[in-house]
């Protein structure tokens, strides 16, 4: 199993861009230029230069003793959530706004279910000073009240989704006809590996930081050149990915997505 897309975006029989027509000359830019952008010199050194300085990385793993005494082995946590914002969001959204720049973007939308992306997304939006709107379910407005005011607090426009379930699926649909209806100076931040390709491929190569730090981390704490497992949870997909990348292809390192 290849697990890298190929150029028609591609995971073997899944995979594509299957979009509104009126939806394809965004998508269609974002996919011709994604990859000069991220192999660009100027944009890895500001990329890393964001995540160091502004975000807080590298994240720490942290060798947690009692939890290893308790199951009589040892367990290393990746702490995401001491980044800039509390969670691993903010390394994909710090990516994309930098992206948006060099497509000549000047406003911004996003979705966000349990709030997390929509306040990585207000806050990359208010270092580079560009617009922001995030579409948000009613009803998970309504479960989180504390996200749905940090991204206020920090400029972001807040839509409530009253259609459907009034949650993040709605959410999404709501955010692609904005994008359809604003083509010309928005770009969409999609905060998980879902979506037309190439976004995928683009929030995982983004993501990628974590496992590229463990790579590291891993001999420096534990003395072994890799693990035996990597457990990450799973939702939308971009904190498992982050955290499995560099390792899918190595037969010795087990991965668990719970």
């Amino acid at each position: 199993m290849n697990y890298n897309v190929d150029e028609r975006g591609y995971y073997g029989e899944f995979g594509g861009a299957f979009i509104p027509e009126m939806m394809y000359p965004n998508v269609k830019e974002l996919g011709d230029n994604y990859l000069k952008i991220l192999s660009d010199k100027k944009f890895r050194d500001e990329f890393h230069s964001l995540l160091k300085h502004y975000v807080g990385r590298p994240s720490p793993l942290f060798f947690a003793s009692r939890l290893s005494s308790f199951h009589n082995t040892k367990i290393f946590l990746k702490r995401e959530d001491l980044n800039h914002t509390g969670a691993h969001k903010i390394n994909n959204t710090v990516g994309q706004i930098l992206i948006a720049k060099r497509l000549d973007k000047s406003r911004i939308i996003a979705e966000t279910g349990a709030g997390q992306h929509g306040v990585a997304t207000a806050t990359v939006c208010a270092l580079m000073g560009m617009k922001c709107v995030v579409y948000m379910g009613q009803t998970d407005i309504e479960r989180q009240s504390p996200n749905v005011l940090r991204m206020k607090m920090l400029g972001a426009e807040v839509v409530a989704v009253t259609s459907g379930n009034k949650t993040l699926k709605d959410a999404t649909n709501e955010a692609i006809r904005d994008w359809i209806s604003n083509p010309a100076d928005t770009y969409y931040i999609i905060g998980s590996v879902v979506g037309p390709h190439p976004y995928p491929d683009l929030v995982t190569r983004l993501q990628a930081v974590i496992s590229e730090e463990m790579q590291l981390q891993v001999k420096e704490v534990s003395g072994k050149e890799v693990p035996d497992y990597i457990i990450a949870c799973i939702g939308g997909g971009s904190n498992a990915i982050g955290s499995f990348y560099h390792y899918l292809n190595n037969k010795h390192v087990k991965l668990i997505a719970v």
